[in-house]
């Protein structure tokens, strides 16, 4: 890979699975299925804010109707599909072609209208100069590229001027390196060991910093968490750990 690729390679090559590995509920993606539900529910909140009301109010099962979505770094699809059925057009782009294989066998499976094509971010943008979206999804993705910087930059240059981003990942605390690499990867082998590199993970004063120089701001922060007594997932004001980021223009009224 070239200097400003944000691939790293060997994170790539970490997510070589098959569509039944992605979609096995018990599996090495486990965690991922259990937050999906509130992946989605900050997705379509968040969209629904932005917006001011869901575009298409007459049908609740499909209230992202009408939203050009791109889902970068989709891995085996689980934020696409879900997405696809609430009514987006969705576009999902990977680094890794096992990915967009097993994506792509799963569209097909369940006869599902998304689009997944093998590239990677910089690609795409040099492909389709003119190809832009409602909503960026990016999720549990910054922590395993190259040049975060850079990676971020080019997912601002797929937004429409009113869209909106929406980023989850791992902050960089003594907090995170604790819950996400020593009891997550060693204690209760949630994930496989060297999942994560400390050093990848990002504070949100670092996103502020590179969002302010390209004209956007933070317009959300929230933290997700996990209660250990009740074994479940919540959005929290806690961002010590993982969190998610819902980021527009400074142009973009509030």
């Amino acid at each position: 890979m070239n200097k400003e690729s944000s691939v790293d390679q060997n994170e790539v090559n970490k997510f070589n699975k098959t569509s039944e590995e992605w979609w096995d509920k018990s599996g090495e993606f486990k965690i991922l299925h259990q937050i999906n539900p509130i992946r989605i529910q900050y997705i379509n909140d968040k969209i629904a804010e932005h917006f001011n009301s869901i575009q298409n109010k007459e049908d609740d099962l499909q209230p992202l109707k009408n939203l050009n979505i791109i889902d970068v770094g989709c891995g085996g699809g689980l934020i696409s599909v879900p997405i696809c059925q609430l009514g987006a057009k969705v576009t999902a782009i990977d680094a890794n072609s096992y990915n967009i294989k097993a994506l792509s066998e799963y569209t097909k499976n369940n006869n599902l209208s998304i689009n997944p094509i093998n590239t990677t971010v910089e690609e795409y943008i040099s492909n389709y100069p003119d190809q832009l979206y409602d909503v960026v999804l990016c999720l549990e993705v910054l922590e395993h590229v190259s040049n975060q910087s850079a990676f971020i930059q080019n997912l601002l240059k797929l937004l429409k001027p009113t869209g909106i981003l929406i980023l989850s990942t791992i902050n960089r605390t003594i907090k995170s390196y604790a819950h996400a690499i020593i009891a997550a990867e060693y204690i209760l082998k949630w994930v496989p060991t060297n999942t994560h590199d400390y050093s990848k993970f990002l504070k949100p004063s670092e996103l502020y910093k590179i969002l302010e120089v390209n004209n956007f701001h933070l317009k959300n922060l929230t933290g997700l968490k996990f209660d250990i007594i009740t074994n479940s997932w919540y959005l929290s004001d806690d961002i010590d750990v993982n969190y998610f980021a819902c980021i527009i223009k400074n142009s973009y009224p509030n």
